[in-house]
C-alpha cells in the first residue's frame, strides 16, 4: 500500500539533469566512504559543485554526499545506509535557507532499487527544502 499525502509538489521535483545550480541550492548525491568521486552524479558533484575527493558524507561547497557504498566501494546495506539518510534530513532542517537537490540516491552505480531508497527517504517529504525525484513521490504516492 502506498503513502497518500497531501502535499503539494510542484515545487519538490528535482530535475532530471542538472547542469546548474541557483545560489541556494544544493546537490545531493550518491557517494562512498572513501570519498572517490569518479563516476555518475558522483563526478558531476566534483566536477561542478565542489565536492572535495576523500569526504564521502555530507555537506561541502553546493554539495550534499549521502553514502551508499563503503570504503571498498562496494554497496551497503540499506540498514547502514538509513542512519546518513536520517541525518541528512536533520541537517536540511537546519540549513533551511538552502534548498536540496535529491538525485536518485543509490539508485545507479550501487544498484539499490529505487523503491527501497525513496523508503528511506520518506522523512523528507514533509521537509519543505528537501525536493525529492518524481519517481520517489510516485512512490509515495503523488503525482505531478
Amino acid at each position: 500500500m502506498k503513502l497518500r499525502i497531501d502535499i503539494d509538489i510542484s515545487n519538490r521535483v528535482t530535475p532530471e539533469n542538472i547542469n546548474e545550480l541557483k545560489d541556494n541550492e544544493i546537490f545531493c548525491f550518491g557517494a562512498n566512504l572513501a570519498g572517490r568521486h569518479g563516476a555518475g552524479a558522483a563526478k558531476l558533484a566534483f566536477d561542478k559543485f565542489g565536492a572535495k575527493w576523500g569526504q564521502g558524507v555530507g555537506l561541502y561547497g553546493k554539495t550534499y554526499a549521502i553514502p551508499t557504498k563503503n570504503k571498498k566501494i562496494e554497496t551497503m546495506d540499506l540498514y547502514l545506509i538509513y542512519p546518513y539518510v536520517k541525518e541528512f534530513i536533520e541537517d536540511c532542517k537546519f540549513y533551511s535557507q538552502n534548498h536540496f537537490l535529491v538525485t536518485k540516491v543509490g539508485c545507479g552505480l550501487a544498484g539499490i532499487p529505487l523503491k527501497d531508497m525513496a523508503n528511506l527517504f520518506k522523512n523528507a517529504i514533509f521537509v519543505e527544502n528537501i525536493s525529492l525525484p518524481l519517481e520517489f513521490w510516485f512512490e509515495y504516492g503523488k503525482t505531478k
